[in-house]
């Protein structure tokens, strides 16, 4: 299965985003991408208060278009995240599997919350935004694949449990800060890849974006062995490569740490701080 990670550059502008987003689509499918990953926050990229006027439902227009991209494509689609407005007047980060008939396999809500003091920006997502309680692995054409969103890539028990119950791949719409993602990024999109032995498709946020946004692009595919397979370093476009099933069984059969794990002598430690 051929795999593509889109990058684009977004701001506030939906309609200028919902154009850029249908041309990138429509050229990674051309090349041959039957799982396309849009990235974090597509749609809009831009402070709360107007994620805030933005956001809509997942039977809004946004969701519209990506539905009808997929079944006029006939690919299978993460598109990327947006803010949903959830039916109490809450927004969520949300993620949305479609399938290639346009219909919505599955749907996740980040679950971390980036609130974080980084490159001399302060980020407080939880401010305009509620954590996700699910985790989330949904059939996508012959994988099965593991949905996340940007910060959760820093918390490899996630994807652990993703691996558990089965995903094969797992995909990571990003708006991944240049601050971090020089050192972090590539480091992390591998190990997850390593330790959980799955393909990992990486789409992130290139460039600047008001009011501070900076993202650090570099969309990646990287195998379970832990070889970037593809990387888009800058710029519009695409990162392509195809995930093959037989080398997942091959790695996992070479180095079964999977299967070597031994649930029942973990301990989950205390909280830190809290050592009583």
């Amino acid at each position: 299965m051929r795999a593509a990670a889109i990058q684009l550059n977004s701001s506030g502008d939906v309609d200028r985003n919902l154009e850029t987003a249908e041309r990138l689509v429509a050229a990674a499918a051309a090349a041959g991408a039957e799982l396309l990953v849009l990235p974090e926050k597509w749609p809009a990229l831009a402070p709360g208060e107007v994620l805030r006027e933005l956001a809509e439902s997942l039977d809004g227009r946004i969701m519209s278009a990506c539905r009808g991209w997929a079944r006029e494509h006939g690919v299978v689609l993460v598109a990327g995240s947006f803010s949903e407005r959830l039916d109490d007047g809450d927004l969520a980060n949300t993620s949305a599997l479609i399938g290639p008939d346009g219909e919505i396999v599955a749907t996740y809500r980040k679950i971390h919350m980036f609130d974080v003091d980084v490159g001399g920006v302060s980020y407080r997502e939880s401010e305009h935004e509620r954590a996700g309680e699910e985790i989330v692995v949904a059939d996508a054409g012959r994988h099965r694949l593991g949905l996340s969103v940007c910060y959760d890539l820093r918390f490899p028990e996630l994807y652990r449990i993703l691996a558990l119950r089965g995903a094969t791949a797992a995909a990571v719409p990003a708006a991944f800060t240049a601050a971090t993602g020089r050192d972090h990024w590539e480091v992390l999109l591998r190990a997850r890849a390593i330790e959980d032995q799955l393909f990992v498709v990486a789409a992130n946020q290139f460039g600047r974006a008001l009011p501070t946004f900076h993202s650090w692009g570099h969309s990646a595919i990287v195998d379970p062995w832990g070889r970037v397979l593809d990387v888009l370093a800058d710029g519009e476009g695409h990162a392509i490569a195809e995930l093959d099933l037989a080398e997942i069984e091959r790695v996992r059969a070479q180095v079964p740490s999977l299967a070597s794990r031994r649930p029942g002598a973990y301990r989950w430690p205390v909280e830190v701080g809290d050592r009583g």
